[in-house]
């Protein structure tokens, strides 16, 4: 059992997606960065100051002056304000992904369309055919 595991640590698609896992995690942390220094106050500005991520409901009826002394307090809160940052994040990501996904497949057609051009070029004479041919002409001299 313990051979099989190394095995199927030791496979080059377990590896793939340990690395991705990582790439992942870091790239996490720049697109939050993009929504939270970059998107945001955009969003912000379009919107009249409106910072989502500190949009909330109290359950209990109470009031606070943010969303952290709600929380403090321990009022059981509705943050609609931070489910609508996480939708702005997938959605930037997705488009991210689909942008690199989109453009590795670009590079492998083209990659493919070099290989057909370089298959269809006509191969010229072979080794044997030029010894061949000096052969003749050294014998008919």
């Amino acid at each position: 059992m313990l051979k099989e595991f190394k095995d199927f640590i030791a496979k080059g698609n377990v590896m793939d997606m340990a690395v991705g896992i990582i790439i992942g995690a870091a790239f996490t942390a720049i697109v939050g960065s993009l929504v939270a220094d970059l998107v945001n106050p955009i969003i912000s500005l379009f919107m009249g100051g409106i910072d989502f991520s500190g949009l909330y409901a109290t359950l209990d009826g109470s009031t606070h002056a943010s969303l952290a002394v709600a929380e403090e307090a321990g009022a059981p809160v509705f943050a609609y304000g931070r489910f609508i940052m996480a939708v702005i994040n997938f959605l930037i990501i997705a488009f991210v992904v689909f942008m690199l996904v989109r453009s590795v497949n670009k590079m492998k057609d083209a990659a493919a369309a070099e290989e057909e051009v370089a298959e269809a070029a006509p191969a010229g004479p072979s080794d044997n055919d030029l010894l061949a041919d000096i052969l003749k002409t050294l014998k008919k001299k």
